[in-house]
């Protein structure tokens, strides 16, 4: 299990008390040079004189882009992955695509306002738009928290992951820049529209606080970057045939199926459901006394009352094109809406979230 943050700090310096354990070689560094395999997004430079230090790509992904400050669950109860108190920006904006994220350690004695100002620069000479504007408490959350933690409240960056998430080694460069206590945050959301899509763009910038095992980078400014850009995904899932469904209906009582596809917060089926859609039919064709409950699935990103809202739309959509375009009796098909409500795998990383985005039949009669 990985461990970052405070809390293994803790342990690790009771271990050097007891003289048991020594990580002086794991301590962050003064960066000379970017982390191996890292680049620049073509879209965005960096800040002169700056090292990547962090570095992941997605080539296709969802990725919600705040356009709101963070406000407070109002189920005061509702928490996240590492036991925070849940909290989300108003306003956002859902979109799917290539995303890269880049953490760089800016030159000392750099601000965040000046390293944030420079990107700004950047977007506005490429003709980008910024959508919005934030600093410390005003960004809403715990602006003191970068990704480490539970207990509390959400910071801005836990919007886009949590420190389980994190491929960088404990102590490394990239684990300090993104998982030590924070001051002074800056934050935009920006977007380059092109012929081809619109490009989103986030940068966040604050200053790492430690005095531990971090403390190379105490004071530094960190630039956080994430870059989305317009793709199509990948369409490689096997559609699942009439005779699959009703072996799985016999032996499991309901299958799941991958092969219906929406575009992000809509209920309307996209044309490439149509193969899946038309095995549907061929199921319920084959067998005239069959009946089926057809449930939608969503995964956590967003509010519940939202999802199971949604979730029900596109169950819905689904039970109109059966009836409309391949004439099956609508009292045979009966339509619900799960939501999040019963995944199938983690939300806390891409693969598991889409995972749980899914139609699911369930055997009736």
């Amino acid at each position: 299990m990985k461990l970052y943050g405070h809390g293994l700090k803790l342990i690790l310096a009771m271990g050097f008390l007891c003289g048991t354990i020594n990580w002086a070689q794991a301590d962050a560094t003064n960066p000379t040079s970017d982390l191996k395999g890292a680049s620049d997004n073509a879209q965005v430079k960096r800040y002169d004189g700056s090292f990547i230090v962090s570095y992941e790509k997605f080539s296709f992904t969802d990725f919600s882009v705040p356009l709101a400050p963070l406000k407070a669950s109002e189920n005061t109860e509702e928490r996240d992955s590492m036991n925070n108190s849940v909290f989300a920006p108003e306003k956002k904006l859902d979109v799917e695509g290539a995303l890269t994220r880049i953490t760089y350690v800016t030159p000392a004695e750099r601000s965040p306002l000046e390293v944030l100002r420079n990107y700004e620069d950047e977007i506005t000479a490429a003709k980008g738009e910024i959508l919005f504007e934030c600093k410390s408490e005003g960004c809403g959350g715990d602006a003191t928290r970068s990704a480490s933690g539970g207990g509390g409240d959400m910071s801005l960056m836990m919007q886009f992951f949590h420190e389980a998430d994190l491929k960088d080694a404990a102590f490394s460069n990239g684990a300090c820049a993104l998982t030590s206590h924070i001051k002074d945050q800056r934050f935009f959301a920006a977007k380059l529209s092109a012929a081809d899509g619109d490009t989103y763009v986030t940068v966040q910038t604050y200053t790492l606080l430690d005095d531990l095992y971090c403390k190379e980078l105490n004071g530094r400014t960190i630039a956080l970057v994430h870059v989305l850009e317009p793709k199509s995904r990948d369409k490689k899932m096997v559609v699942v045939g009439a005779k699959e469904m009703a072996s799985s209906l016999g032996s499991q009582g309901s299958i799941s199926l991958y092969g219906i596809y929406f575009d992000t917060d809509k209920a309307e089926l996209k044309a490439e459901s149509a193969p899946t859609l038309k095995e549907i039919a061929g199921l319920l064709e084959s067998d005239p006394k069959l009946s089926v409950i057809i449930v939608g699935h969503t995964d956590n990103q967003g509010k519940f009352a939202y999802n199971a809202d949604l979730s029900g739309k596109r169950a819905a959509a689904v039970k109109k094109d059966l009836v409309s375009t391949y004439k099956i009796k609508a009292d045979r098909l009966t339509t619900a809406g799960a939501g999040m409500m019963a995944p199938v795998a983690s939300n806390d990383n891409e693969e598991g979230r889409a995972k749980n985005r899914r139609v699911v039949l369930v055997k009736l009669n």
